[in-house]
């Protein structure tokens, strides 16, 4: 993956509210595509391995969620939160997690991850295929910045987490801000 590289596209299944639903479960199928989120805006895209597990759950996410006002005074108008998850697991880690900034896509298949060259084997963890650890900045779908640990490879020993954390991406988009201001 390097910068200027455009995202793939490919079809989101996901579940959206919608109250004229009814009951208790008021969801409905949606399908979104890379356009649909990426389209005309600049964005954080982070990826992880999986919903509800630790470094996930307690730093990178929460980091993304409370530090969203300043991405947006960087000029992020949106973060997303990618991960080889369905629609229904993406969805509850987002409600348990108490989201109100960062939106979640699921690549429930991981065809966008993929595509990305960033799909890995965590068979040693009993995860089966997903996401290696990565964060970018995109514009209007392509790559401007990017954000990869180190060690890509498949049933990797560690979980290795710092080049793609929020600080980190944060002090690129402050240090890109001020050398175009300059």
């Amino acid at each position: 993956m390097h910068t200027g590289f455009r995202l793939p596209e490919v079809t989101f299944h996901t579940r959206v509210r919608d109250e004229s639903v009814g009951g208790p479960n008021p969801f409905r199928w949606q399908d979104l595509t890379t356009a649909d989120y990426f389209k005309g805006k600049r964005v954080v895209l982070f990826s992880l391995p999986g919903a509800f597990t630790p470094t996930c759950s307690t730093y990178q996410l929460p980091g993304f969620e409370n530090g969203y006002e300043d991405f947006k005074a960087q000029g992020i108008d949106d973060i997303y939160c990618m991960s080889v998850n369905d629609s229904f697991v993406m969805n509850k880690w987002a409600i348990d997690q108490g989201l109100k900034n960062v939106k979640v896509i699921p690549d429930g298949s991981g065809e966008f991850t993929r595509r990305m060259g960033m799909l890995v084997r965590k068979d040693n963890l009993g995860f089966g295929l997903r996401s290696w650890r990565y964060a970018a900045i995109v514009r209007d779908g392509v790559v401007e910045a990017w954000f990869e640990e180190p060690g890509l490879s498949d049933n990797h020993g560690a979980d290795p987490y710092g080049v793609s954390s929020p600080e980190t991406v944060l002090n690129w988009l402050i240090e890109a801000n001020r050398e175009a201001a300059a």
